[in-house]
């Protein structure tokens, strides 16, 4: 596929007559995450001859297993969000055999973990009382108009002065807004009312003060309806970290790295794409698979340019940041919880530490900045960003050791990601994601982004990976004219095609 080469192979295979063809349908996969694995995957399994371009020197993306520690710490995606059979990625995981720790039996958006396991502290060391955590109340209260969340607790309570919260409970709400802003890797100024979570909706709110919760309540109605889809099962963490999946899917697929796409032309018999350093390769259809953030940076050129319903798309998602500073003890000295909690005055200064010796065994804790607090962290040094995470942790336990080891990430400012996941921006509409998924003359999109359902997740990427597979499979064969309609399609979870209805972008 790359620009001079040729391949013939003229055999029947699973169906497929290529007899009177010279060569095999092609198609360049673009990024190396779990959307792009995924599919190459998929078409590399249907008798396509495939490549996948793949910028960074590994493979995984935003999957990233890091093993200095002499054991698997995962530097971004680490939970399956949604433990049962309807998660596409359940039946791979269950036959490798990896375990999960469940860190939540409850499929809320905001609450990925018990609220058991959480020890609250305010910035003097002392623990909030657990009663402060686990009283219960609900009002419900429209709000028709879409506005941020900030905004809208604003609005509840000029509306409702009663509710307005002082002292240790206003700084336990800081600290659930720090928790929501960590789920959408965003500030709670710029996250979307109308599309932040139904779960909380219908679910018991067992969530903290009497008065937080009714805060909470007044911000959601039964109007007000979410399109993510929230699985079943709960949340678990992946314990030996999500690359042997990425690293099981890719096994035996033709994976070229430190390509990195500049260029991407589509003609009516197939697409032309150039790497950096001025290499072009050649094939019927490509996939483009790469992060929304940098399809927003236009690191790629795109001949002649995409519609404007797509561009429009990109440019109005939403993408955040969240990292993780993982700090590596000698020994544990923290209470046997699954998150350290930091409350505060304003979100910006409250903070979290998951406790992975509780899933894995090895003292670790990860401290996790999202939005404004981990763009500010990512202008420092690792020492610095790690020494920032370990005075935080010194203010809730003074005894505290200091780090024998750390890691950093640094998905914003990282040229390969410039983000960590989607997410719906205020006064957008939610259809952004599929409109990106939607696609372009033989240009296929996937990736977390385009996930209506699913966005922001690994099995949302893996979805909308097979998907463009299947979608690029029927298209290009369409034009071969070899598309079998009674082969099945790929993937066992692909739904019975029906007519495609083309909208007004």
């Amino acid at each position: 596929m790359e620009s001079g080469r040729t391949t013939s192979n003229p055999q029947l295979r699973r169906g497929l007559c290529y007899s009177n063809v010279e060569r095999k349908p092609s198609v360049i996969v673009i990024g190396g995450g779990m959307a792009g694995i995924a599919a190459a995957r998929a078409l590399h399994d249907a008798s396509f001859q495939v490549v996948l371009l793949e910028s960074r020197d590994r493979i995984g993306g935003r999957v990233h297993t890091d093993y200095s520690f002499g054991f698997p710490v995962d530097l971004g995606a680490s939970w399956l969000h949604g433990v049962s059979k309807e998660n596409p990625l359940a039946p791979l995981i269950g036959r490798l055999g990896l375990p999960l720790y469940r860190t939540s039996g409850d499929n809320s958006v905001l609450y990925d973990h018990d609220l058991e396991s959480y020890a609250l502290f305010d910035m003097d060391g002392n623990q909030v009382p657990q009663e402060l955590v686990t009283k219960t109340d609900k009002i419900r209260e429209e709000l028709s108009s879409d506005m941020s969340i900030l905004n809208a607790f604003s609005i509840v309570f000029e509306r409702r002065p009663e509710l307005r919260l002082e002292g240790l409970a206003h700084k336990v709400l800081q600290w659930y807004l720090c928790r929501m802003e960590g789920w959408f890797a965003a500030d709670a100024e710029t996250i979307s009312l109308k599309c932040w979570d139904q779960a909380i909706n219908p679910a018991p709110a067992t969530l903290s003060s009497s008065s937080i919760v009714q805060a909470n309540a007044l911000l959601v109605s039964d109007s007000l309806a979410l399109d993510e889809e929230l699985l079943p099962g709960g949340h678990g963490l992946m314990v030996r970290g999500y690359i042997p999946v990425i690293n099981t899917l890719a096994k035996g697929l033709d994976i070229r790295l430190g390509h990195r796409v500049t260029k991407i032309v589509r003609r009516y018999n197939g697409v032309k794409v150039t790497v950096e350093d001025g290499r072009t390769f050649v094939a019927d259809a490509a996939i483009v698979a790469v992060p929304l953030g940098v399809l927003k940076a236009k690191s790629i050129k795109f001949e002649p340019k995409l519609p404007e319903w797509k561009e429009t798309a990109i440019s109005e998602l939403g993408v955040g940041i969240e990292n993780k500073i993982v700090l590596h003890f000698e020994k544990v000295f923290w209470p046997n919880v699954e998150f350290l909690g930091v409350v505060a005055e304003t979100s910006y200064g409250c903070s979290y530490f998951l406790n992975l010796h509780k899933a894995t065994g090895h003292s670790v804790l990860v401290y996790m900045p999202a939005g404004q607090l981990a763009k500010d962290i990512e202008k420092m040094s690792d020492e610095a960003a790690a020494n920032f995470a370990y005075l935080q942790l010194k203010r809730i336990l003074p005894n505290a050791s200091a780090p024998i080891q750390y890691l950093v990430s640094r998905w914003g400012t990282d040229i390969n990601s410039l983000g960590s996941y989607s997410y719906d921006t205020v006064g957008k509409p939610h259809d952004l994601y599929e409109r990106l998924r939607i696609p372009v003359d033989n240009l296929f999109f996937a990736g977390e982004a385009t996930s209506s359902n699913y966005p922001g997740s690994v099995h949302g990427a893996f979805s909308t990976g097979m998907m463009a597979a299947e979608d690029c499979r029927m298209r290009v064969l369409e034009r071969y004219g070899e598309l079998d309609l009674f082969q099945p399609v790929m993937g066992e979870e692909a739904s019975v095609s029906v007519p495609l209805l083309i909208s007004r972008m």
